[in-house]
């Protein structure tokens, strides 16, 4: 049980270390913060830097500027970015701020004016147009080589894949909408050719991203695309079809439970795509989700559940919930932990409510204090255990597909088909032979803890 990455930060400057020199390429110092769509933009903004000659400094002070992505989820969030961009100012000066936080910049400004710049969410250009006011580009075409599928934050073997951009959901707890606007699907041939340059690249893993991924194309009428040699309709099952065919694990995330959602599960249990579905459910408790006013929440999720475990046996559910949100009562606590006993949900993360700035549910009263939300965290987090334990252990004397993402001397460390990278939990394989980042391995599991699993490379 691990929770979502929305506040997650992940900062992966690299690169030089001094600043630039009269005639050497101008170096920028990068701090990525937030969720993996987020990260998706970092690595859209550092593809057109590098593109235009230049270079990644490990550290601030070894930078000619510092570009500052925020994250404006929540409010802990927002503490954290405007704490990453005093130190940018601090030990640089030079500070140009963009992401979530950027479509307030009265928040940012508030506290440090000096900023050279300030955009919002997904402003690839007004980025660029800020870096060139303040360092002009030095490009050498003979030097200045970008590979076809961009500069990416990720390890080599798999990559984040964004599908759409914004929302067109009004849950009372989230304020996404406002910081990146309503929906708007990319077009599916566009995906796929992105999808197709990081397989040849070397990508073992394409993970599936947006705000909500099964509302994709629903903006664009489903229009269709070229993609290769034939028309693709801008669908979550189409596309999920198409990108099965690619050669590498798709892994779907942040699956809003629509019905037609069910039509995906056929392609799990042909190995089309991993059978693994991300869904943030947020709770079960029908007077809660009202008040969060969460989309298909009059579905009868168990029976679903139910549904799509006989359609594809093997497949992980994974989602997120939220406790202590405005006007849950006891009852519904205990609803929500009766609920996870009947789904038995395999991976799940927790959150305290937090009220975030601009959100409606602020307006709802009838808050829960502190301490109770911490106690029904802390009963949360042990429930959901006891359930993932005994799921993990169902595994003990299978053989799983692992992916490798670490090696050590004699362990390496790796995921199956049913874990996601940094939010789920791993399997730690011994193996005869050195293994390699990125190879996929069969494993024997022998033995299973709370969270993880450990086993024995048989075959690669």
């Amino acid at each position: 049980m691990t929770t979502d990455t929305h506040t997650q930060p992940i900062a992966r400057p690299i690169a030089a270390d001094t600043a630039a020199s009269p005639g050497s390429a101008p170096k920028v110092s990068f701090v990525s913060l937030g969720c993996p769509k987020a990260l998706v933009d970092s690595e859209r903004i550092i593809t057109r830097l590098r593109a235009e000659g230049y270079e990644l400094a490990r550290g601030h002070a070894g930078a000619d500027l510092v570009i500052v992505n925020t994250c404006g989820f929540l409010d802990s969030a927002k503490a954290e970015s405007l704490g990453a961009i005093g130190t940018a100012l601090a030990e640089n000066g030079k500070v140009i701020v963009t992401g979530c936080m950027g479509a307030e910049p009265e928040n940012i400004t508030a506290q440090y004016p000096g900023v050279l710049a300030i955009t919002g969410p997904q402003q690839y250009e007004s980025v660029l147009d800020a870096v060139h006011r303040a360092v002009p580009p030095r490009h050498d075409p003979f030097l200045d080589l970008v590979p076809p599928e961009g500069i990416k934050l990720t390890p080599r073997h798999y990559a984040y894949l964004k599908i759409s951009e914004g929302c067109n959901n009004r849950c009372t707890f989230c304020i996404i909408p406002k910081l990146r606007g309503d929906l708007v699907s990319r077009p599916a041939g566009d995906v796929l050719r992105e999808a197709e340059k990081l397989v040849k690249a070397g990508v073992k893993e394409l993970l599936v991203i947006s705000q909500d991924t099964s509302a994709y194309g629903i903006d664009i009428k489903y229009a269709t695309s070229l993609f290769q040699d034939r028309e693709v309709r801008a669908k979550f099952l189409d596309l999920s079809r198409e990108l099965g065919t690619l050669g590498a694990w798709v892994r779907l995330h942040y699956v809003y439970p629509y019905p037609h959602v069910d039509d995906v599960i056929h392609l799990m249990a042909d190995g089309t795509v991993l059978p693994y579905l991300d869904i943030p459910f947020q709770h079960a408790a029908p007077n809660v989700l009202k008040r969060m006013k969460r989309p298909a929440s009059q579905e009868k999720q168990l029976e679903r559940i139910q549904r799509w475990r006989e359609i594809c046996p093997d497949i992980t559910l994974r989602s997120t919930f939220i406790v202590g949100f405005p006007g849950e009562t006891d009852e519904d606590f205990e609803f929500l932990l009766n609920w996870l006993d009947e789904a038995q949900l395999d991976r799940v993360g927790c959150f305290k409510y937090e009220p975030v700035r601009g959100a409606p549910a602020n307006d709802l009263g009838d808050a829960v204090p502190e301490e109770v939300k911490e106690q029904r965290w802390h009963r949360f987090m042990k429930h959901q255990q006891a359930i993932s334990a005994r799921r993990l252990k169902r595994k003990v004397g299978t053989r799983q597909q692992v992916i490798i993402d670490e090696v050590g001397p004699t362990v390496a460390k790796g995921r199956t088909k049913g874990d996601a990278p940094q939010i789920d939990g791993a399997v730690y394989v011994s193996s005869r032979r050195p293994m390699r980042v990125g190879e996929i391995a069969t494993v024997k599991i022998e033995r299973a803890d709370a969270y993880d699993l450990h086993g024995s490379a048989v075959g690669f």
